[in-house]
């Protein structure tokens, strides 16, 4: 781990104290993958506010699976891209029901295998409900990342491994949680607070 790493990681520790915290409301694991689709192009807020009645009116895997598919767009139509959502939440219930005896599995290769489950949506339930060291690039971690000069690439994938290449096993979830947490606080998309930047030094912007 060299040096910039070793400070960037310093000040967000120091900033941001780990303590696996999710973002997304959920009580059942299977609900955070439902969440975590829902989440696309969507704020955790919103998620938040959707699913904290969705999960009452839906308390089982097997709703999803067997909901009337127009009213579950209706029930979630809020969070955008609905109808694809969905589809994908139907067919992911039915599949986790039919294959996995109602139980997420924590492969990667398992979970991408679910409709509308990404790497993105994958390493958020590996690493909250497994505890398994992943990665997640969102808009957040990839927009900061490339600021601080961690990656040159545009592609989450490829963030994804280029990040895992020179973090620190161990930190690989709380950078997640803490980049995402410093992005939404400070380094703002459209108004990053650079003055009140503890990673400024760092930053290949020259804020």
């Amino acid at each position: 781990m060299n040096k910039k790493v070793k400070g960037i990681l310093a000040v967000l520790d120091e900033l941001y104290p780990f303590n696996f915290e999710c973002f997304l409301d959920y009580e059942e694991p299977w609900q955070l993958l439902i969440a975590t689709i829902l989440s696309a192009q969507c704020t955790d807020e919103r998620v938040n506010q959707v699913t904290k009645l969705l999960f009452k009116k839906y308390p089982a895997l097997r709703d999803f699976a067997q909901a009337d598919y127009a009213v579950l767009c209706e029930d979630i139509h809020s969070t955008g891209f609905y109808r694809m959502k969905a589809k994908h939440i139907k067919e992911s219930a039915a599949i986790l029901l039919s294959e996995h005896n109602a139980e997420l599995p924590s492969s990667i290769e398992a979970l991408t295998a679910l409709p509308g489950v990404g790497r993105k949506t994958a390493n958020v339930v590996r690493g909250h409900i497994f505890r398994i060291p992943s990665i997640t690039v969102d808009t957040h971690v990839k927009r900061v990342s490339n600021k601080l000069g961690l990656t040159r690439h545009s592609d989450p994938v490829k963030i994804e491994f280029e990040l895992m290449e020179i973090l620190p096993e161990s930190h690989w979830i709380s950078y997640n949680q803490q980049i995402i947490s410093h992005g939404r606080k400070v380094c703002i998309a459209r108004r990053p607070q650079c003055q009140d930047c503890a990673l400024v030094m760092f930053c290949k912007q020259n804020c």
